[in-house]
C-alpha cells in the first residue's frame, strides 16, 4: 500500500499524523469565535466571524467543549477561548429571569425565542468538559445546567426528554424528537463520567432502549419525529425535507451517531457483563450497517446522503460534513468493539473521501455542505460555524470507546 493510502488506515503512524494535522488546523480555524459578550459568532468559510448571523447557544457550547479538548492537548490560547464561551453562557446566553439558556442572540443582541432541549443538552456537555479543564465557573454552570434540565426537559416517567418550551417555560410544544434525545445521551454520559454519578448513565440507557425498540421495528431506520404521546410522525416535514434539525424521513447520519453512543453506553454500563454489552453492540452494528447501506455512495457519487425515505432511497442527496465525521467515529469504534476488518476498511474509505472532497485545503476546516456531485453549496449550512463534529472525528478513533471524549483525552486513555 502506498504512503498516501497508508494515511487513511486506522492504527498506522501515517493516519495518526494525518488526524493530528487536521485537528490542529481546526483548532487554529476557530480562534475568532468569541463575541465581546462571550457568545459564539457564526464563522464564515475562512473563519471570519459573520456578525450579521445569529449567535447560537449550542454553537457557543460546542466551542467551549472543543477548546477544552484543545487545552488538554496543549493548544495555545485554549483556556482563554473556553473562558470566553463560559462568559457568554453565564451572561448574555443565560435567562436570569426565567431560568435556562436562550436559543441564541440575533445580530442586534435581542434574544431568540424558545428554550431548546437540544441547546440545554449542549450546556451540560460544555460545562462537563470545562470542569475537567478546571475553568472558573464551570462547576457552577454544570450544576445549574443539570438542575434546569432535570426540572424542564427530563421526564422520569417516560424515560425521555421533551423538546421545546416557550421562553418563559410556561408552554411546552407538542413536538417530541430524537435529535435532542441523542445529544442528551451524549451529555448524560459526559456528566456520568465527570461527576461519577451513575444516575445519568442509567437515564441514557432508558433513552437508548426506546430508540432501539423503535428502530428495530422499522428496518433499523430510526424514526426522528414524534407527537407529544411519543407516536412516530413519519410524514413530518415532508414539504421541507432538508430542514437542518427536523428533516423528513430517515437521517443516516443519526443512525450512525446513535450507533457510536450506544457502544459507548454499553461498554461503560456493562464493563463486567460481556453478554449484555455484546447485545447492544450488535444493535449498533445493525444501525450503522443500515445507515451506510442506505446512504453511502447511494447515488453514483461518493458521500453519505443527508436523508432517505422509509424505503431507504435518497430524498436529500446533499452531503453534510457532520455525517462524515460521525461515520469516521463510528466505523473506528465498531472496529475497536468487534475487531471486524470491514469497519476498518470503511474507516479508510471515509478518510479518503474526507481528504479528497470535504477538507478545505485552502481556507481550513471542513466544507459543511456539498451537493450530490460533491460541489460546495450553502442552502442548509453556509459558512463553517461548527468545529465540534470534525474535531471529535480526529480524536474518537484513538481514544477509549467506553469513555466520553473529554475525560478520555484529559486522562490520556487511548487505544495505543
Amino acid at each position: 500500500m502506498s504512503e498516501m493510502k497508508q494515511k487513511y488506515r486506522i492504527d498506522t503512524a501515517e493516519n495518526r499524523k494525518f488526524l493530528e494535522e487536521i485537528r490542529n488546523r481546526l483548532f487554529d480555524f476557530g480562534h475568532r469565535f468569541p463575541a465581546p459578550g462571550g457568545s459564539a459568532y457564526y464563522l464564515g468559510d475562512d473563519g471570519t466571524p459573520w456578525k450579521d448571523h445569529n449567535r447560537e447557544a449550542y454553537v457557543t457550547c460546542r466551542m467551549v467543549h472543543v477548546y477544552s479538548l484543545a487545552g488538554f492537548l496543549g493548544h495555545a490560547g485554549s483556556d482563554a477561548l473556553v473562558d470566553a464561551g463560559l462568559k457568554g453562557l453565564a451572561g448574555e446566553m443565560r435567562d436570569a429571569q426565567n431560568g435556562g439558556w436562550y436559543a441564541g442572540l440575533a445580530p442586534d443582541g435581542t434574544h431568540l425565542p424558545n428554550k431548546q432541549c437540544y441547546a440545554h443538552a449542549f450546556v451540560i456537555l460544555a460545562a462537563s468538559s470545562a470542569v475537567l479543564a478546571g475553568r472558573p465557573g464551570a462547576k457552577e454552570l454544570l450544576r445549574e445546567a443539570l438542575e434546569v434540565y432535570d426540572l424542564r426537559f427530563w421526564n422520569e416517567e417516560e424515560g425521555l426528554s421533551c423538546d421545546t418550551w416557550n421562553t418563559e417555560f410556561t408552554v411546552l410544544d407538542d413536538y417530541r424528537g430524537l435529535n435532542a434525545n441523542m445529544h442528551t445521551v451524549e451529555a448524560f454520559l459526559a456528566a456520568a463520567d465527570v461527576l461519577q454519578d451513575e444516575k445519568y448513565r442509567i437515564r441514557a440507557g432508558r433513552i437508548i432502549d426506546h430508540v432501539t425498540g423503535w428502530a428495530s421495528g422499522n428496518a433499523w431506520r430510526i424514526p426522528e419525529h414524534f407527537t407529544k404521546d411519543w407516536k412516530a410522525d413519519l410524514e413530518c416535514n415532508k414539504e421541507k425535507p432538508d430542514d437542518p434539525f427536523k428533516p423528513y424521513g430517515a437521517t443516516p447520519g443519526h443512525g450512525i451517531e446513535w450507533a457510536r453512543l450506544i457502544v459507548q453506553w454499553a461498554l461503560s454500563a456493562y464493563p463486567q457483563d460481556k453478554e449484555k454489552a455484546d447485545k447492544y453492540i450488535r444493535i449498533s452494528e445493525n444501525l450503522f450497517n443500515r445507515a451506510v447501506s442506505d446512504g453511502w455512495n447511494a447515488d453514483g457519487a461518493p458521500g453519505i446522503v443527508y436523508t432517505t425515505g422509509w424505503d431507504g432511497k435518497p430524498v436529500v442527496h446533499d452531503r453534510m460534513h457532520w455525517t462524515l465525521a460521525e461515520a469516521i467515529n463510528t466505523s473506528a469504534v465498531l472496529y475497536r468493539a468487534t475487531g471486524k476488518a470491514e469497519y476498518a476498511d470503511l474507516y479508510a474509505q471515509f478518510l479518503q473521501y474526507l481528504d479528497e472532497k470535504v477538507l478545505d485545503h485552502v481556507n481550513g476546516s471542513w466544507i459543511h455542505q456539498l451537493d450530490r456531485n460533491n460541489q460546495p453549496m450553502d442552502t442548509v449550512w453556509p459558512g463553517k460555524p461548527d468545529l465540534y463534529h470534525a474535531v471529535q472525528a480526529t480524536l474518537i478513533p484513538y481514544y477509549a470507546p467506553d469513555l466520553s471524549i473529554a475525560p478520555a483525552v484529559k486522562e490520556g486513555k487511548t487505544n495505543a
